[in-house]
């Protein structure tokens, strides 16, 4: 039975790291706490020691200890082993390229598929997509492919926004998804934005957001409300 939370973004503007999401982390987590791997492959500008320390530290109150996968010999045996797979934001093309590299698209899956949950956020909900061509980020590195975890049919856009900046001729964020959508027929994009999340149980997806949503394909752009089932 797969169980995934798939997160936005971790931080709200002015708030502290997790503020927003660690309760709804704590209660999809419940007592399943006793190995909770780390993956920090995302993180750029941190060590994977500060970037673990950081997650350690805005979920401590609630009794959940992550460990860094960075730091562990044996990556695939403590990925299948583990009770929950948190993967961090980040640069989505770095953390492909290193889930490639250590030999963890198999070993995630399988986790998955042996009742492990999974809890991402940003690059971290990225990579459960069929592929990472709906990302936000830069591709500073290449992965062997840009196909990922292949967790949910669907594609996501995480940090969505319709907002333009005033004097600013770039693209919106929706004109490249529906470049997207238009260039890859039967895809679908569901554009997450800030504050929102997916859960995933099963085949039963539900929207969680303060803000509307959206689901895009060929066939044009839906909105989607709070506690909406996709």
């Amino acid at each position: 039975m797969s169980k995934l939370l798939l997160l936005s973004n971790s931080t709200n503007y002015g708030e502290d790291y997790l503020a927003w999401c660690d309760q709804t982390i704590a209660d999809f987590i419940e007592d399943d706490k006793q190995s909770i791997v780390f993956v920090p492959f995302a993180g750029i500008t941190v060590t994977s020691e500060e970037y673990t320390e950081k997650v350690n530290k805005a979920l401590s109150k609630f009794g959940i200890t992550v460990i860094n996968l960075d730091k562990v010999t044996d990556k695939v045996a403590a990925v299948e082993n583990a009770s929950a797979i948190f993967i961090g934001g980040g640069n989505t093309f770095h953390l492909l390229n290193s889930l490639y590299e250590h030999k963890l698209i198999q070993a995630i899956r399988k986790a998955i598929d042996n009742g492990a949950k999974y809890v991402g956020w940003s690059a971290g909900s990225n990579v459960t997509c069929p592929n990472i061509c709906t990302t936000n980020d830069m591709p500073i590195t290449e992965p062997p492919s840009f196909n990922a975890l292949q967790l949910v049919p669907f594609q996501i856009n995480p940090h969505f926004t319709d907002k333009s900046i005033d004097g600013h001729g770039g693209e919106s964020r929706q004109t490249r998804l529906t470049e997207f959508v238009n260039a890859n027929p039967g895809a679908r994009v569901v554009c997450l934005p800030e504050a929102s999340y997916l859960e995933v149980v099963d085949n039963k997806i539900t929207y969680f957001g303060s803000e509307l949503g959206l689901t895009m394909d060929r066939e044009g752009v839906i909105p989607i409300k709070k506690n909406q089932q996709l």
